[in-house]
């Protein structure tokens, strides 16, 4: 139990698993953990995810940091009120696409404190500080990604059995109710 409150408190990027090609939503949960509000959070954009957008957060405002090339490398987002106080935890959502041969996808994080200590969110998952780690999946061998980021299944035919059980069982049913009642007027 102890070890689970600790792992709890790490910052951590979400969905924890996603799909080669794919576009998705992904979501950075920061606690709190210091008496001092965390008043800045950024997070280093790996190179196999292209990062596009932000989604506001009431009382933060968000920046991206691009490369030479035009490539965001980082989001910051930094408090324009109070931040996040010892109590209290902040979901900071961006949207992307997964490049086609990943498979781990590394977010380094960077968490400022408002006394101005720092917290590095950049080790791997045995140390103090772990960085989030997203496991990325193939895409199905009769699947494919949408423009959309869906998975698709090439296999269109969707199977009819849990629809035809269910009327079968509620006319046995039926059935059985039928035969208990004339048995029971004998």
């Amino acid at each position: 139990m102890l070890f689970a409150g600790i792992a709890s408190a790490h910052v951590v990027v979400f969905p924890k698993e996603t799909i080669q090609g794919s576009y998705e939503k992904f979501t950075v949960r920061v606690p709190s953990e210091e008496e001092s509000p965390t008043i800045k959070v950024e997070v280093k954009v790996p190179e196999n995810v292209e990062i596009s957008r932000t989604l506001p957060f009431s009382g933060w405002k968000s920046e991206l940091t691009k490369d030479a090339d035009g490539k965001v490398i980082s989001v910051i987002w930094t408090a324009t009120a109070d931040g996040l106080s010892s109590t209290e935890f902040g979901e900071f959502n961006m949207q992307g696409k997964v490049d086609n041969a990943a498979t781990t996808i590394i977010w380094k994080a960077i968490q400022t404190y408002k006394d101005g200590s720092i917290v590095e969110w950049i080790g791997d998952e045995k140390s103090e500080h772990p960085a989030s780690v997203t496991t990325v999946k193939a895409v199905p061998a009769n699947a494919t990604v949408a423009a959309d980021g869906d998975v698709e299944s090439a296999d269109s035919t969707s199977s009819d059995l849990p629809l035809y059980l269910s009327i079968a069982a509620v006319v046995l049913a039926l059935l059985s109710l039928i035969v208990s009642s004339v048995r029971k007027a004998r």
